[in-house]
């Protein structure tokens, strides 16, 4: 199968990188499998109201923003391979109790343990990824990873719709379960890569005594610069996709709701299409230049998306295909270069509460965005919410580009002679 692959994603493929792919790409499949029916599931089949389901999502995200942080502190300390498998069996437990989970506390039971997971695998797994691919490498294994993220979700997603239906409910069952085992399945995959996963072996000597705390990252003023123009960039981007989209194109643009997952679909499968694409375009240039054009694509869709409330119905529906499929290619070009940067500026002793501080812009925008949109929506200012998500867009493009200065050529990911002129 490998040898279909492009010449850059064939060279990643080698020793412990094509077991960390593939542990990727199944925990992917297995996610894409409920990614979209916990709410339902909560509320049609285990008869909860819509208020206890979304109040659940609000908790578990506070409950990674809590755990992310300490979780950062462990990894610089002991490594990322105890903390992913730690992460997968807790995600294993958690998946395996909604599933048979009917009364309150077992359903929140079921959530703490999957949150926990939440907070503790994605970013000691970028962490992971570091160690075993070279750093002239790293960015284009963040966007091969990313791709296979998206595949995998889609695919299950495919089989999630084949075989879901409220008329049978241990169809729900069936596929919470199946979630557990693809997770199981995923963590040993992990497991075969406990060797790469250690503590840190370069711990400079001035900082050793420190290792325990954030202030280093704190002061790191680009690392600051990039979390905040990065959280503006993701309220107005996936925070806001997850928060209002689905409500907007349905009570504003009168699309089916079965419509929806189409329009999702175009986005996923566009991502997996041009993601090799976008590698190629980025490489050498300005990942913060990279980034503003991300929120630049991002406006543009967001603006497609307004539109389409002004149009006849099969008209919005091609329009928010395509606004999607603009969003994706946004999606395409953040995924290598936000952390393949974030990963140059961390120190090696540091790199786990580095990767911890990029997370906690995600479960921030992801409780952000819901209350902003909200406010909006509340308001009657429905047909203005996708103007002014685009105008949040643009003011993450601008503050994500003056960061340039601050980075020298090589994190910048520009040729690394532009030091050397820019020093002239």
């Amino acid at each position: 199968m490998t040898k279909y692959l492009p010449a850059e994603y064939r060279e990643l493929l080698v020793g412990p990188a094509r077991r960390y792919f593939l542990a990727t790409l199944i925990g992917a499949l297995g996610t894409g499998l409920v990614i979209s029916l916990n709410v339902i599931y909560i509320h049609d089949v285990r008869h909860h109201s819509i208020g206890f389901a979304t109040l659940l999502m609000t908790a578990g995200a506070l409950i990674v923003l809590t755990l992310s942080p300490v979780v950062g502190s462990l990894v610089d300390r002991l490594g990322p391979r105890w903390i992913i498998l730690a992460a997968v069996a807790f995600a294993v437990a958690g998946q395996t109790w909604y599933a048979i989970a009917s009364t309150t506390w077992e359903i929140v039971g079921a959530m703490v343990l999957q949150s926990a997971s939440g907070s503790a695998i994605w970013g000691p797994s970028s962490v992971l990824l570091t160690r075993i691919i070279p750093a002239e490498q790293r960015q284009a294994a963040f966007g091969f990873n990313f791709g296979m993220v998206n595949f995998g979700i889609g695919i299950g997603g495919f089989v999630s719709m084949s075989v879901v239906s409220l008329r049978h409910p241990m169809s729900f069952t069936y596929l919470y379960l199946g979630t557990a085992v693809m997770w199981a399945a995923m963590g040993v995959a992990y497991f075969s890569l406990r060797h790469h996963g250690g503590p840190p072996t370069e711990v400079p000597a001035t900082v050793e005594g420190e290792r325990g705390g954030w202030h280093q990252v704190v002061r790191d003023r680009r690392m600051v610069h990039l979390v905040l123009s990065s959280l503006v960039l993701l309220i107005s981007g996936y925070g806001s996709v997850e928060a209002g989209f689905a409500i907007y194109v349905v009570n504003v643009d009168h699309v089916s709701v079965k419509a929806v997952g189409l329009i999702f679909a175009f986005n996923t499968f566009t991502i997996v299409f041009v993601q090799h694409l976008a590698l190629r375009f980025i490489e050498g240039r300005s990942r913060t230049r990279v980034m503003g054009l991300v929120g630049a694509l991002w406006a543009v869709s967001w603006t497609m998306v307004g539109v389409s409330a002004h149009i006849a119905v099969w008209a919005a529906l091609v329009l928010l295909c395509l606004s999607t499929a603009v969003f994706a290619i946004g999606e395409t070009l953040w995924s290598p270069v936000s952390p393949a940067l974030v990963n140059d500026i961390a120190p090696e002793h540091l790199r786990g509460r580095y990767n911890a501080a990029s997370g906690l812009t995600w479960g921030t925008a992801g409780m952000l965005a819901p209350a902003i949109t909200g406010v909006i929506l509340e308001s009657h200012l429905e047909k203005w919410w996708p103007i002014l998500v685009a105008g949040g867009s643009l003011v993450g493009a601008i503050a994500v580009m003056t960061l340039r200065h601050s980075l020298t050529a090589t994190e910048d990911g520009r040729p690394a002679v532009s030091d050397h002129l820019a020093s002239r």
